[in-house]
């Protein structure tokens, strides 16, 4: 009967630790000592638009396999709604890469802005949706708050478009990134020194391969074999939307280098 009784003892001890750590088990001393080496997991910070309406966007975000951290209304005033917990991963940036990290869910936080993207103008030519003031007024505050808690590096702070341009073009150039420059948020090519190095550069334009180096020390995921391709042209068009959101035609032109070289990437 007592072999019988310890049997049945050591079988409930395996099914429990089975099963974790029983609640109060466990007692960790989380104060006494705490690790100089350490920051957040979070390194990235990513806009996208939704492409659609706030009612798509949102059944989209919570009933389907993509989400993000934050979703930012086009309500009046716009709305921010907390969609995944900042410390839990949210499933939108995708197949991505930014200066040799890849796979960002894991390690950056979401923001959706409610944006329509691509619309019909009445001539029949289509063109990119512009963002309320009151939209970026809400979303300039939830961004440095984001950055500041996580210590997030200026030139990580990215649209889809930069870390996925093969196949995303959010959030846009219509998105005022400049905006976000003169709040000292990223970095942004000063206009005189672009001019300055525009002049040399119209004078002798560099082969593809310098600007696929260019694009590549700037971070993206760019191919390194200097031809013209239609995956380097998508590249040189997230550039150009984000830098010089007038013109993102993918020409490896003056005024592109220039600004690739203000920036410090020229190699």
């Amino acid at each position: 009967m007592v072999r019988r009784g310890c049997l049945l003892a050591a079988a409930l001890l395996g099914l429990m630790a089975g099963c974790g750590t029983p609640p109060g088990a466990l007692r960790i001393d989380a104060s006494t000592y705490r690790a100089r080496g350490q920051d957040s997991r979070v390194l990235f910070l990513i806009l996208h638009y939704t492409d659609g309406t706030m009612a798509r966007a949102v059944n989209t975000l919570t009933t389907q396999d993509v989400s993000a951290h934050y979703l930012l209304s086009d309500e009046t005033p716009p709305r921010i709604y907390r969609l995944v917990d900042e410390d839990r991963r949210a499933w939108h940036a995708g197949v991505s890469f930014w200066q040799n990290h890849g796979l960002l869910n894991a390690s950056s936080i979401g923001i959706e802005i409610v944006n329509p993207g691509r619309i019909t103008q009445p001539d029949g030519s289509t063109a990119f949706a512009p963002f309320p003031p009151a939209q970026i007024e809400a979303l300039l505050p939830l961004i440095k708050d984001i950055v500041t808690r996580h210590q997030i590096r200026p030139e990580r702070i990215l649209g889809h478009s930069d870390i996925a341009p093969q196949r995303r073009v959010d959030p846009g150039p219509q998105f005022p990134w400049h905006r976000l420059a003169a709040e000292g948020l990223i970095p942004w090519p000063d206009a005189a020194q672009v001019a300055q190095a525009r002049a040399a550069f119209e004078a002798q334009l560099p082969e593809v391969a310098w600007f696929q180096r260019a694009l590549a020390n700037v971070g993206y995921r760019v191919p390194q074999h200097g031809q013209l391709d239609e995956e380097t042209r998508k590249v040189i068009v997230a550039f150009q939307m984000k830098y010089r959101p007038s013109r993102h035609d993918g020409q490896p032109d003056a005024e592109t280098a220039a600004m690739l070289q203000v920036l410090g990437a020229a190699p």
